[in-house]
């Protein structure tokens, strides 16, 4: 009977002495995700980053670190997401457009007037159309969405000369980044699309290799636009929703806790930056005032809606459109 008794605890021991080693390992997994965005340090999605990392490094205990490099410090996003794609422990903020590249119909999320409120982004996420397509871009080519609750704001036209109606974009060569929605939306719209990295901007309207940009408001302080541009048009021709991503192969070697952390924190801290963004508008609207840009209010958004209609004909995404517009119920 001892030595059945001591058979007993001897095993006990054992698999009690596995367990704390197994948890030991798990307790002892760190990871590092290196987290790119082009912005300014100076922007308010800068900020937010460094919030989402700071929150998820708390909830996994040290376990998953995230280091955010702006301005893109570590690379254009083309370049970062092929990157992702290899299992890179890499994740950059970048948008529908791109991802558009890899998933035909995501891009339509980046398209002229198709959200226009916070409420409907947040809708986006239950349509069961745009589940498919993040699915999709997660198991056939290696780029796992986090979230995609990060929205800087209206886009519009930034020039020097007022513009009011599509016909006064004639003949302007306007920046979009490059992906085929951009470009098309910016077309559709009466301009002449120029695809171009973000932060060779500046310098293309210095040398007038462009007439002008097409962005948000708060993208303007932090690059000081003003000193090249003076009229702000506000066309709110897009709303800009970011989509932030890692790669998949690196998600899937994260611990399902640490998984859980990464996109709940992002969404969280994606709603309170977006809702920031929203609150300090007037303020960014009356500084752009101030450093000369004269804002012109008096568009007929009515005709670049008209207008806006060529880009998804364009690329054949009408129906894709129309679609997730009656999953989430937005009227038309």
């Amino acid at each position: 009977m001892k030595r059945l008794l001591g058979a007993w605890s001897a095993a006990i021991a054992g698999t009690a002495l596995s367990a704390l080693l197994s948890t030991a390992a798990v307790a002892q997994q760190q990871f590092t995700l290196r987290f790119n965005h082009v912005l300014a340090a100076s922007e308010p999605f800068h900020e937010g980053f460094q919030l989402w990392a700071r929150r998820v490094e708390e909830r996994t205990r040290g376990g998953l670190r995230m280091q955010v490099f702006h301005s893109a410090q570590l690379g254009v996003e083309e370049d970062i997401i092929e990157q992702m794609r290899q299992g890179a422990n890499i994740g950059q903020n970048t948008d529908a457009a791109r991802l558009g590249t890899y998933v035909r119909g995501i891009a339509v999320m980046n398209g002229p007037y198709f959200a226009e409120t916070l409420d409907e982004v947040a809708k986006l996420r239950s349509s069961p159309t745009i589940q498919r397509f993040v699915a999709e871009l997660a198991s056939q080519h290696g780029l796992r969405v986090v979230c995609f609750d990060w929205v800087q704001g209206m886009r519009h036209f930034y020039t020097n000369k007022p513009i009011r109606r599509p016909e006064d974009l004639a003949g302007l060569r306007i920046r979009t980044p490059p992906a085929p929605i951009w470009q098309e939306s910016v077309r559709a719209l009466g301009a002449s699309p120029v695809a171009m990295a973000f932060g060779d901007m500046y310098p293309a309207l210095q040398q007038r290799a462009i007439d002008g940009v097409e962005l948000v408001h708060s993208n303007i302080p932090g690059r000081r636009f003003w000193e090249v541009m003076n009229h702000a048009n506000e066309t709110s021709h897009i709303l800009l929703i970011n989509f932030q991503v890692v790669g998949s192969q690196f998600f899937n070697r994260l611990p399902a806790e640490f998984q859980t952390a990464l996109v709940e924190e992002c969404q969280k801290a994606g709603r309170e930056t977006s809702e920031k963004i929203l609150a300090s508008e007037a303020g960014v609207r009356d500084l752009i005032r101030q450093r000369g840009m004269t804002l012109v209010t008096d568009v007929d958004l009515a005709a670049f809606r008209r207008a806006g209609e060529r880009a998804y004909q364009a690329l054949n995404l009408l129906e894709v459109r129309d679609t997730v517009h009656r999953e989430i119920g937005k009227q038309r």
